[in-house]
């Protein structure tokens, strides 16, 4: 339970990948509030449904940010609606692999396409672990699962083959366990002029935990999915990190960065610019017959 939120009494299983992403993104707001030195208000956090979307609620320092709590897959809708109202304020969706990827799949084509300026993070845990361990589109193909009793049959979703192919202008990887690579990842995300994604993968401890699948575990043989993106990465190369999306295993680090794009509230401007202005009167006198 939150203290800020007595009254509420939404839980994260013990061990669950999305604390660490909670400590990380609040490190990450306040770090921004320093270094813009604007206040807490000027940042809002907007969640589906899902374990991610008690984010909202969890988050606990002595200044909060906005947080609103949609309803399911349609996180990008109302963050869109939440920055064209206030250009100025930071953005920041949070959301699940099934909220995320499955209803929300829709969303995320258009608001790639328009970079849109907000920041999205991800929390994958490869089930839909609030209602009781259902299959995602990131849960492995022949998992068994509580909707799957004889194995799932669709293949896996690659998200970052995804992102890269709808045109998502920014895109980072992350595992929940490191809070600090994170923090820096959601820091640069949210300073990116554009549409961003920090994906992580944030393991349910209840239902799918996959721990030692990630991070290894030699005593168990297990050598593990995860690894550092290379120092000398390109991830301004779209050839090279759709290649890096490609491989084998995990990468941790940013994939994909692109800052040659104009973000959807530049372009609203740039229009704005060129059509001509008119009064109250002369909008009111248009409806008359």
């Amino acid at each position: 339970m939150t203290s800020k939120n007595p009254e509420y009494d939404f839980k994260w299983c013990p061990g669950c990948g999305d604390f660490g992403v909670r400590r990380a993104l609040e490190a990450a707001i306040q770090r921004r509030v320093i270094e813009t030195e604007t206040p807490m208000e000027n940042n809002v956090v907007v969640a589906g449904i899902g374990c991610s979307g008690n984010m909202v609620h969890m988050l606990e320092s002595d200044e909060q940010p906005y947080g609103f709590h949609g309803i399911h897959g349609r996180s990008l809708p109302i963050a869109m609606g939440v920055k064209m109202a206030n250009p100025d304020l930071n953005v920041v969706v949070v959301s699940g692999d099934g909220d995320f990827l499955s209803i929300g799949f829709e969303h995320i084509g258009p608001q790639a396409a328009r970079n849109l300026n907000v920041t999205a993070v991800v929390m994958d845990n490869g089930v839909y672990g609030l209602t009781k361990g259902q299959s995602s589109p990131t849960t492995d193909l022949g998992m068994v699962t509580s909707s799957t009793p004889f194995g799932k049959i669709e293949d896996k979703m690659n998200p970052f083959q995804t992102y890269l192919t709808m045109g998502v202008s920014y895109i980072a990887s992350a595992i929940s366990s490191q809070v600090r690579p994170m923090t820096q990842m959601m820091a640069d995300a949210m300073d990116h002029p554009g549409f961003s994604i920090v994906h992580v993968q944030s393991p349910c401890t209840e239902y799918n935990n996959t721990y030692d699948v990630l991070k290894g575990n030699p005593r168990k043989g297990i050598p593990g999915l995860a690894f550092d993106i290379p120092d000398d990465y390109d991830e301004t190369d779209a050839e090279s990190a759709f290649d890096m999306a490609s491989g084998s295993g995990v990468p941790l680090g940013v994939i994909y960065k692109d800052t040659s794009r104009p973000t959807f509230d530049q372009r609203i401007e740039e229009i704005s610019q060129k059509a001509p202005a008119r009064s109250v009167s002369a909008l009111l006198d248009g409806f008359s017959i």
